[in-house]
């Protein structure tokens, strides 16, 4: 299983007037993460748009453990959690500079075509994806 880790510098624009992270930017850093994992696997999102595929979420849930602040190091570590060919579940975890779990959850997505939102069989329609998600699942 790959996990890879994304370092964030929580910025003071991403928190609330408690002086922690609003709860609304742990999307945007699962979405930081994701990206990189694709990228680590040697491949793009980009790329897929391109040839007029969409990966939209269908689910996604984090639960809210402790807070990240302003001025931390928080890391997002991203894995599959789940691949079946058509549906991917990507699981993550926030951790801050003291190794204290901030979040934990997952999204669920497919791949569709972006004229009818259709879903595709990733394994026909991207055999490279397939291999990589199949050989770095969980």
């Amino acid at each position: 299983m790959l996990i890879t880790e994304s370092k964030i510098n929580v910025r003071y624009a991403e928190t609330d007037q408690m002086g922690v992270v609003y709860h609304a930017n742990y999307l945007v850093w699962c979405e930081i993460g994701r990206t990189e994992l694709i990228e680590a696997l040697g491949f793009r999102y980009a790329d897929m748009e391109k040839s007029g595929i969409l990966s939209p979420v269908t689910n996604i849930n984090l639960s809210y453990k402790a807070p990240a602040k302003y001025g931390e190091k928080v890391t997002v570590r991203t894995w599959i959690e789940d691949y079946t060919g058509i549906r991917v579940t990507y699981g993550y975890e926030i951790i801050n500079e003291e190794g204290r779990q901030c979040v934990a959850g997952f999204s669920e997505h497919v791949c569709v075509k972006k004229e009818t939102f259709r879903p595709i069989n990733i394994k026909k329609q991207f055999p490279d994806w397939h291999e990589a998600y199949e050989k770095h699942k969980k």
